[in-house]
């Protein structure tokens, strides 16, 4: 089955760029002038096809394939950790399965996410979450992601994310809204 459609939109590379295979994880470059067509643009990332492959491209390397980087974040200064936890919560819902149009919160995949207080008045967040299968070679591009975006915030100087297995991820931990986009409602 191809994931190319025929609302796919047919992109060139204007560099060369990083990408991750999907799903295997496997991290390689794809060159200047190469063709292919964007399948996914969600959470500032990019899925894209090219040569019967998907890749996901990175947005900080946006700008390969003509589109705009994600937009620095902001918190206003002297945000408690309520504002904190709400902006945590919003980047988590900006981290994507590059295979599944639906956000990690959405499916079920956060466990826990709890900040911490610093010393320095910064803060670190611990997330633990799973994977849709425990075999995803994707798995670690998408605790990368998790962690990259939730220390793109303010006053956040780590983000330690947990991979964990138990309990196994299954289906009821789908919100309703979830298992109504993918058909299993």
């Amino acid at each position: 089955m191809s994931t190319y459609h025929s609302t796919s939109e047919p992109v060139r590379f204007e560099r060369d760029c990083p990408a991750v295979m999907v799903p295997q994880g496997e991290s390689v470059t794809l060159p200047a002038g190469q063709a292919g067509y964007i399948t996914q643009a969600l959470g500032g990332s990019f899925t894209v096809f090219v040569e019967g492959n998907l890749f996901r491209i990175a947005g900080i390397d946006a700008d390969a394939i003509g589109k705009e980087p994600p937009a620095p974040l902001e918190l206003a200064d002297g945000a408690g950790d309520d504002e904190v936890e709400k902006l945590v919560w919003q980047q988590l819902r900006t981290c994507f399965d590059p295979e599944i149009p639906i956000d990690i919160v959405e499916l079920g995949l956060v466990y826990d996410c709890e900040l911490e207080k610093l010393d320095d008045d910064r803060r670190k967040v611990n997330v633990r979450m799973t994977l849709t299968a425990p075999g995803c070679g994707m798995g670690e591009v998408l605790v990368d992601d998790v962690r990259t975006k939730i220390e793109m915030i303010p006053t956040v100087s780590e983000a330690d994310v947990e991979l964990v297995f138990d309990p196994p991820w299954n289906h009821a931990m789908m919100s309703d809204a979830a298992k109504l986009e993918t058909g299993m409602f």
